[in-house]
């Protein structure tokens, strides 16, 4: 997107510190369990300070209400950092957001007929003629004209790009300006309804709903809530027995009980579960992916099978000349000169490549063409071929088939050698060129989609995490073969078509796979609707970003390995502050237990492993660092645990270890701090 907030600005941090006390609303807390029980065990404090403590310090149980509310304060507050990122975001959004006067179409075919209205008039399946200079009024698809774009306002990115009617390069957003040229766009949303619109209310939070796993987790959370809620209820009256029973001790207040209660509950990823959630979906707008739901990018860290596209996902996109390949008797030099003049005025990202490839290898540069006083011949899809004619030389280079037929016609013939030049490299997935003088065939050129760099290396980090990797290509088995080698995919799918696709998608899902996929077309859209998680590139049609859960704004296929590592990252963090949540409750038993019931059994004394200096100062230390805890992970909460590629049990390892082990220790040290700075003040 055009604007990235920082993380936590100064305006981000003044505003959740207000809303921090607007959540207080029981409203709001009802919503989260967890700390809704704190609510109440704050308001009961207070109201037992207010009414006066009885036996009890009044400046201890007014300590413990007001880090009690702290407590529900700080989760809060990490809430709305999450959400404040995302609704100054979508303030940015709403700057580009203008009402432009559009030239309404009543005919389409008559770009004369058009009226000024404004665009906030317009209707889905209205026409509109848009002329260069001018902002295109509303989403829509091009049904007439080619021209260049710019996309800046929704993108980030300066370079203009080309929409054009057909294809898969059709579609326009609102709010872009067209730079050359002209274009006839079908409005295909409402107002209110377009893509702007959606990207506005999806980053503010206003449409997040929870996940499956959020919804499970916070269930779980809630059940462990009622058990210490119902533990710690029977602990009064045990107490009362158990005090007169010893002769000696007193009872356990409620303040202590309700201290107990919120220390052992699991506060801290009850406090930083929403954010955690809001966090994952702000990662992805910073990737410049629109994920349409929470669920989408959890969905994305379950993945376990890619489905990749080969062009511009695993390969560059344009196939490149890699070698010459010379017949008997011709030199390699003699073959790069013939197949440069051939390619001089090939403006095709294969005839330049020819051109370049002739330069860096044999030193083939500075020609004047005015001065060979060169005759070319462009490429047709009749001929299948393209040259250039000098005098009484005539070059030419093209398809195989081709070139034998026009070598015949010269009263040539094609050797045996070149035929087998040409199927060793379609053998190797390589597309071969064959370059003729006359009726000479010169040699052969290869081809190659080129794999990107590094590609690889992912693929192989991705098979450590057990995602299995299948390239989607329409090439031929033979090429597919080949390019999956290199590349090292696990699986491929050629000669791939709509059903095709579908097909093995569904045959994936039946053994309960998850499965991820890109797609910007038209013909994609069917198996984007059924992937589980199916990210569609704005630069696409409507329909591919209607099938998708997800819409890369910079329509980049590799996006799709990013939005897997995101997915992983967001459910690592979960888990990650779940175990640490669990696990630094331990520290306040030893807190706690010892302060609240050694008077009644002095054995309990033993527990005080900390030494603690009173019951008093252990109590309010655990109740501190259980608020502190939550302001403390928030920048984690937010920035998400880092994500390596390991397996399941050496990432379960490193959790137990870091996050479990951390989540004993830390309190330990947290809380014993807490009360020696306590009891010298």
């Amino acid at each position: 997107m055009a604007t990235h907030i920082r993380t936590l600005s100064a305006s981000i941090v003044q505003r959740a510190a207000l809303e921090s006390f607007v959540k207080l609303d029981p409203r709001v807390q009802w919503r989260n369990p967890v700390m809704f029980v704190v609510w109440v065990g704050s308001a009961l404090v207070t109201l037992i300070w207010l009414a006066g403590s009885g036996k009890e310090s009044s400046s201890f149980v007014l300590a413990v209400a007001l880090w009690l509310w702290f407590t529900i304060l700080f989760a809060n507050f990490a809430e709305s950092v999450a959400e404040g990122r995302g609704k100054a975001q979508a303030a940015a959004l709403r700057g580009t957001r203008r009402d432009v006067m559009a030239k309404k179409l009543s005919d389409p075919a008559k770009k004369q007929s058009w009226r000024n209205v404004p665009g906030s008039a317009l209707r889905k399946g209205d026409f509109v003629y848009v002329p260069a200079g001018e902002v295109v009024p509303g989403d829509g698809e091009v049904v007439e004209g080619a021209a260049t774009v710019d996309e800046s306002a929704i993108t980030g990115e300066s370079a203009p790009v080309v929409r054009e009617s057909g294809g898969d390069r059709s579609a326009v957003t609102g709010g872009t300006r067209v730079l050359s040229d002209w274009l006839v766009v079908r409005v295909t949303a409402n107002p209110g309804e377009t893509f702007l619109d959606r990207m506005i209310a999806l980053v503010e939070g206003a449409r997040r709903s929870r996940t499956p796993n959020e919804i499970a987790l916070s269930i779980l959370l809630a059940k462990f809530t009622l058990i210490f809620l119902f533990a710690c209820a029977t602990l009064l009256p045990f107490s009362v027995y158990a005090a007169k029973a010893a002769g000696q001790g007193t009872a356990v207040s409620i303040t202590v009980l309700v201290a107990l209660l919120v220390c052992l509950i699991p506060t801290t990823i009850g406090g930083l579960l929403s954010a955690i959630g809001i966090a994952g979906m702000d990662r992805m707008i910073k990737a410049n992916i629109i994920a349409t739901s929470g669920r989408a990018v959890e969905a994305a860290g379950d993945v376990d099978v890619l489905l990749l596209d080969k062009t511009g996902t695993i390969t560059l996109g344009n196939r490149q000349a890699a070698a010459f390949a010379p017949s008997s008797g011709v030199t390699s030099e003699a073959l790069a000169d013939a197949a440069q003049l051939a390619s001089l005025a090939d403006e095709t990202p294969e005839g330049r490549s020819i051109v370049v490839f002739a330069k860096q290898r044999y030193g083939l540069r500075e020609r004047d063409i005015k001065s060979l006083g060169a005759q070319f011949v462009p490429f047709s899809a009749n001929t299948r071929m393209s040259g250039v004619d000098i005098g009484e030389r005539r070059v030419r280079k093209g398809a195989a088939d081709a070139l034998r037929t026009w070598i015949e016609a010269q009263g040539g013939r094609f050797p045996a050698e070149v035929t087998s030049l040409v199927e060793a490299m379609a053998r190797r997935g390589s597309t071969p060129l064959v370059v003729a003088e006359g009726p000479r065939a010169l040699g052969v050129i290869e081809l190659k989609d080129i794999v990107k760099g590094g590609i690889k290396e992912r693929f192989a980090e991705l098979r450590r995490m057990g995602i299995k990797t299948v390239m989607i290509t329409g090439d031929n088995r033979l090429t597919a073969t080949a390019i999956a080698a290199e590349a090292g995919v696990d699986d491929f799918l050629a000669e791939a078509t709509p059903e095709a696709k579908l097909r093995l998608i569904r045959e994936h899902q039946a053994q309960g796979r998850l499965i991820a996929m890109c797609g910007d077309g038209t013909n994609d859209a069917p198996a984007l609707a059924q992937a589980d998680v199916a990210v569609a590139m704005n630069s696409g049609t409507q329909a591919a970003k209607e099938a998708g859960n997800m819409v890369d704004l910079d329509s980049n296929p590799t996006k799709l390995i990013e939005v897997v590592e995101i997915g992983k990252q967001l459910l690592i963090t979960r888990g990650s502050l779940t175990t640490f949540s669990i696990a630094n409750d331990v520290a306040k038993y030893f807190a706690i237990i010892p302060a609240a019931f050694a008077t009644t059994y002095p054995q309990l004394n033993a527990l005080n492993v900390m030494h603690l200096a009173t019951p008093s100062s252990a109590i309010l230390s655990a109740v501190i660092f259980n608020a502190l805890i939550i302001i403390a992970l928030v920048p984690l909460a937010l920035k998400g645990v880092r994500y390596r590629p390991v397996g399941a049990e050496a990432l379960l390892r490193r959790n137990l270890l870091v996050y479990g082990l951390g989540g004993i220790v830390v309190p330990f040290i947290g809380i014993k701090l807490i009360d020696v700075l306590i009891t010298y003040v």
